[in-house]
């Protein structure tokens, strides 16, 4: 079984939907959120944890993967599925973003990239094909395509020779596939130019592929630069396909977003933020080492169903969190994550009810 993706209704105030992913490992509802486990673990909570979250599906990474343990290792626990205890859907990004990263480490060919471990400093060639071999041995639902991520800024030509690369490698990935029990998207591509964009979205629609994702966004660009380039990108990918919008992660970029059609999401912003103490509300971020918070009864956030929310105060929190206590990790994680669980499933409750937009004006941004 492959994927498939079905529009269950359309908003009538924007171009908001909501969808059924269906993949090998279960269904997902969209807008969906997808937090990040990096390297086979979201960070400091179990899969038990996370089920009992609503998460449905999360994201592992490629490029750490691929180094450390190394695909073959498990591709022998049957995928990421047995190696790491999760048996709801799994996406797992090429590692082009990751290669992107490596500015100083890599070098990029027609062929591919040839990259240093950022972990022991040996030599590696990343080419599309074997992007696709990694993630085939992962066993992930949904794989990516191999793809150039240009800094922001980027002169023009330097994006347009990046928007042909990414095209040619997206075209060796699709003929890469040994099976088609993985959806593999591809990834569109052009900086922050819309012509660009456009070509990028137009050449990876003639390869064909079950879902699309727009990469290059949130790398550094003014939000309204990026809500311009999104939302006239968005649009060009095919309407019964499933949208994804790769890295970006502020809640009220993520309605903003879903109100131009998109209906995946990623970022590290939940846990990665639950780790140096800020914590999501409707009202904004708390930031729980503040010394306001050392006699505070309170609880992150009032109404919170959360685990967290239910049993701990402020005032513990940020003792925890003071106390550089490993639960403190724990308990701020699982707040955030049900946070944006609790954000996706307003999200579509709104678009059903047709008050996005008042949606958007409740959440502090």
């Amino acid at each position: 079984m492959s994927i498939s993706f079905e529009i269950l209704l359309e908003s009538k105030e924007n171009a908001a939907r909501v969808g059924r992913l269906r993949t090998p490992h279960g269904e997902i509802e969209t807008p969906v959120f997808m937090p990040v486990g990096t390297r086979a673990t979201v960070k400091s909570v179990t899969p038990e944890e996370l089920k009992d979250l609503g998460v449905s599906i999360i994201l592992a990474n490629t490029y750490h993967l691929y180094l450390r343990p190394g695909h073959e290792v498990i591709a022998g626990f049957d995928g990421l599925h047995g190696f790491m205890h999760w048996d709801r859907p799994i996406l797992t990004d090429s590692g082009g973003f990751q290669v992107f990263s490596l500015a100083m480490l890599r070098k990029i060919t027609d062929e591919g990239v040839m990259f240093q471990s950022h972990i022991d400093g040996s030599k590696h060639l990343f080419t599309p094909e074997k992007a696709i071999e990694i993630q085939e041995a992962l066993g992930a639902d949904i794989i990516m395509c191999f793809d150039e991520c240009v800094p922001y800024p980027a002169a023009r030509e330097y994006v347009m020779s990046s928007v042909e690369l990414t095209a040619d490698w997206a075209r060796r990935c699709r003929q890469a596939q040994r099976s088609d029990r993985a959806g593999l998207f591809g990834i569109v591509q052009g900086g922050m130019y819309t012509d660009l964009r456009a070509e990028s979205a137009e050449r990876l629609i003639e390869i064909g592929f079950p879902g699309y994702a727009i990469g290059g966004l949130s790398v550094g660009e003014p939000q309204d630069l990026m809500n311009e380039i999104a939302s006239c990108t968005l649009p060009l990918l095919p309407k019964e396909l499933p949208r994804y919008v790769m890295g970006v992660g502020k809640p009220e970029n993520l309605i903003d977003l879903v109100a131009m059609g998109a209906d995946m999401f990623d970022c590290v912003l939940p846990t990665r933020n639950a780790r140096n103490g800020q914590l999501f509300t409707r009202r904004g971020t708390v930031n729980i080492k503040n010394a306001c918070y050392i006699s505070d009864h309170d609880p992150v956030e009032a109404g919170c169903s959360c685990y967290t929310c239910r049993n701990y105060s402020r005032s513990y929190l940020r003792h925890l969190y003071m106390s550089k206590e490993i639960l403190s990790y724990t308990l701020n994680t699982i707040h955030n994550i049900h946070f944006f669980m609790q954000l996706m499933k307003d999200i579509r409750t709104a678009i059903a009810d047709n008050r996005l937009g008042s949606l958007r004006r409740e959440i502090a941004g």
